[in-house]
């Protein structure tokens, strides 16, 4: 990554609120000591495993394709498996190449807020937004597609940018009796964490696997993100923790 893109994804994760002050003693919640069995009303949530934040995508996140193989694994372990797909709209809000005179990882101020402006990526229909070929989840049973409304993005499964609109993907939970759910996908501190962070919020367990994420991680911004997603009460586990 080039030095002038690396200090616009930091502007970038500034406007989120993960970077700054935070050292490297800063605390991380300790995972789960003991073997955790997924039962009938656990979900696995799969969060943006699409061609374009992998390598060779419009926004790639370094080491993207390394989950798919933890989450193929994974998936046996679960009988409910949810899937996130970003399915941005041509010329959706989000996009640097909406606004005049604005370049990818600037912001802007949209009607909900602050907005970080991305390039163009995951366009509705494109091989770009489509799910990587290598991910095997033939269990999974939904696929919430996620900041299709041309006029508002959405990080986080639950919840678009506005923190008004929901995606229906908690009450689509609640009524099939899930109580808790273990995240994992792409990015770790983006929409990771920020589907975690509003799963506790709609009242479920949460648990983030770790090795079946990655994140951008830039100045502090995944020490940031762990730091609010343990202030939410999710929890920190690795793939070798479910069986």
């Amino acid at each position: 990554m080039h030095d002038t893109q690396r200090r616009s994804l930091l502007k970038a994760a500034a406007a989120f609120g993960l970077v700054g002050g935070l050292g490297a003693t800063t605390p991380f919640f300790a995972a789960a000591a003991a073997k955790i069995k997924p039962a009938a009303n656990s979900a696995l949530i799969v969060v943006d495993v699409q061609n374009c934040f992998i390598d060779g995508g419009t926004l790639p996140v370094k080491g993207g394709a390394e989950v798919v193989p933890v989450i193929n694994k994974l998936a046996g372990a679960f009988e409910n498996i949810v899937v996130t797909q970003d399915w941005h709209t041509a010329g959706h809000a989000s996009f640097a190449s909406t606004h005049s005179g604005k370049k990818p990882f600037e912001s802007t101020k949209l009607s909900y807020g602050t907005q970080v402006l991305w390039p163009d990526h995951c366009v509705q229909g494109t091989e770009d937004a489509a799910l990587n070929k290598d991910l095997k989840l033939p269990t999974a049973q939904l696929i919430i597609r996620k900041g299709h409304h041309k006029d508002m993005d959405s990080y986080s499964a639950f919840e678009e940018a506005d923190h008004k609109t929901v995606t229906g993907l908690g009450g689509y939970l609640k009524a099939r009796g899930i109580k808790t759910v273990f995240v994992t996908g792409l990015a770790t501190d983006f929409c990771v964490a920020w589907t975690a962070m509003d799963a506790r919020k709609a009242g479920f367990e949460v648990y983030v696997i770790e090795d079946a994420t990655r994140a951008i991680d830039l100045n502090g911004s995944l020490a940031a993100a762990w730091k609010q997603m343990a202030a939410k009460g999710v929890k920190r586990i690795q793939s070798s923790d479910i069986v």
